[in-house]
Parts: C-alpha cells; structure tokens; sequence
C-alpha cells in the first residue's frame, strides 16, 4: 500500500456518518464484520441490504437513497456487477469517498466512480484491516 493509499484511507475514517453496502445478518459474512468493525471503533454507520430490516441491532434499508442522513464515506461489499450499479447512487446519498472492498471492485466501477468525483479506495486493504477488527470485541 501506498502512501497515497494510506492517505486516503485516513481522511476515509476521519470523519463520517458511514453506510455499508452489502452488510450481512451472517456473522461469518465480511459484510456483517465490515458493519461491526465500524461499530467497535464508535463510528455512526448505516447498514444498506434490501433483504434485512436490522443487522447488529443497526436500522438496515434498502438502498442508499433511502437512509435518513446524508453519508460521506461508504463501504461496499457487493459482488462487482452490483457495485457498478451503486457507484450510481453514491452521490445522491451525499458520498464522497468510497471504498471497494476486495472482491467488490471492477474497472468499471472504479472509473465511473472517480467520473462522478469520488475519492475511490480500491485493489488494496480492507476495512477490517485499518480499523483494526478483531472477532469478539465489545462495541465502544
């Protein structure tokens, strides 16, 4: 990673409200431990997965259109042919940084993205990484 990564990635988690795209009931699901790592570290996050109406005790909707306060960073956790659909909808969701996590990510995606003059994070670490995760930790 780097330099440039590393500054991204800090001025990504230094200031939010944060969304999950992609979060998951599953807790062996990377979408469920994405949503609690921002939970450990205190971060005010909403989780987006049209099929749950509450994941980890956090209100869940539909899409990014839907939540109720504009988020300046998101996560997604998407298979990629459905993150080149959400980079649509990041702007209007009041983004503008997000971050692909590994497996989300596609050319396409990152372009389009980086058109609508996003700050895209993307082929690097994940957020469980630099939020320091850890399975089992208590919520602060």
């Amino acid at each position: 990673m780097g330099a440039d990564d590393r500054d991204k990635i800090e001025d990504f988690l230094a200031r939010g409200p944060w969304a999950v795209v992609g979060a998951s009931a599953n807790r062996a699901k990377y979408g469920n431990r994405a949503l609690r790592a921002y939970l450990q570290t205190g971060r005010e996050v909403y989780a987006v997965n049209p099929r749950e109406s509450s994941i980890e005790g956090v209100a869940c909707y539909p899409s990014l259109r839907n939540l109720p306060v504009p988020v300046r960073g998101v996560s997604v956790i998407t298979p990629p042919e459905v993150t080149e659909a959400i980079v649509e909808d990041l702007p209007a969701a009041g983004a503008t940084f997000v971050w692909m996590q590994p497996g989300a990510e596609s050319r396409r995606a990152i372009e389009r993205a980086e058109e609508l003059g996003l700050t895209v994070i993307a082929c690097g670490p994940c957020a469980l990484v630099a939020m320091r995760f850890r399975e089992g930790r208590a919520a602060r």
